[in-house]
């Protein structure tokens, strides 16, 4: 082989090997440095124990709420056409790309003791901004996208011609909905719920600007690994251990739940 031929696979393989070091070592590295004697007491210090049981707490709801919007919301952008659509679709989208920090004072400059909805919320006699609720509204800002998006090109792409059988045969539209529509885009919801969950649960810079970090309150764990940092290092490192292998268990389930789906 000349080595006019060989270069191509050099630069291949050094662009690979180059990535590895970037985004799988630094993980390896974690998981590694976690396995020592001090984990499993630090695992079950009242802070860590705190901090996963809000964080559990927290995305199980925020995923709840995700899925009860999102769903409706993408089928909606999918299936209708309006005046500024591209502008909602837009705005939608845009926590994605919104650093963190500008998206938490964005949530307190609308829900905050100064905010914009201050006067309804204090004649409600409620509070939002640094409390567990806030949490929630952080994590469901910046998640909601990751399932919307998967789940509008699945309606977009779905045949229209099943639904239209079902309605043929006396099916209402929400039964055709939930028994024909919902289960054809099962794989793309599956990822978008991926997706959001993890996204929520390892949700920091929104978070710490509107909710602040109470433990026991506000305190995730992505918080309770930054507080853990100064004061608490085996406590940062199993943690930061935790959401690595949650994180790659939920992508790694999910993508064999698509291979085996695909084969079959």
């Amino acid at each position: 082989m000349s080595n006019q031929a060989r270069l191509p696979l050099r630069l291949v393989l050094g662009a690979g090997l180059l990535l590895i070091v970037l985004l799988i070592v630094p993980a390896l590295v974690i998981v590694g440095k976690a396995l020592n004697p001090g984990l499993l007491p630090s695992l079950l210090s009242p802070v860590v124990t705190e901090a996963l049981r809000l964080s559990l707490f927290t995305t199980s709801i925020s995923l709840l709420i995700t899925l009860v919007l999102g769903v409706p919301s993408a089928y909606f952008l999918a299936r209708f056409s309006f005046p500024g659509k591209r502008l909602l679709d837009t705005l939608i989208d845009l926590p994605l790309v919104l650093p963190p920090t500008v998206a938490g004072l964005a949530l307190l400059l609308t829900f905050g003791r100064r905010g914009l909805f201050a006067p309804v919320l204090e004649n409600l006699g409620i509070t939002i901004a640094f409390t567990s609720v806030a949490v929630i509204i952080a994590q469901v800002f910046v998640s909601a996208p990751l399932l919307i998006r998967p789940m509008k090109a699945a309606f977009a792409n779905l045949d229209e011609r099943l639904e239209a059988v079902a309605l043929s045969l006396k099916a209402s539209r929400w039964r055709t909905f939930w028994s024909v529509s919902l289960p054809l885009t099962l794989p793309q919801l599956i990822e978008g719920i991926v997706l959001a969950w993890a996204r929520a649960l390892g949700e920091f810079g929104a978070t710490i600007v509107f909710a602040g970090s109470l433990q026991g309150r506000t305190q995730t764990m992505p918080l309770a690994i930054y507080a853990a940092l100064e004061q608490d290092l085996n406590a940062a490192l199993g943690l930061s251990a935790l959401l690595t292998l949650v994180a790659f268990s939920l992508l790694f389930g999910f993508r064999s739940f698509v291979a085996q789906t695909s084969e079959k």
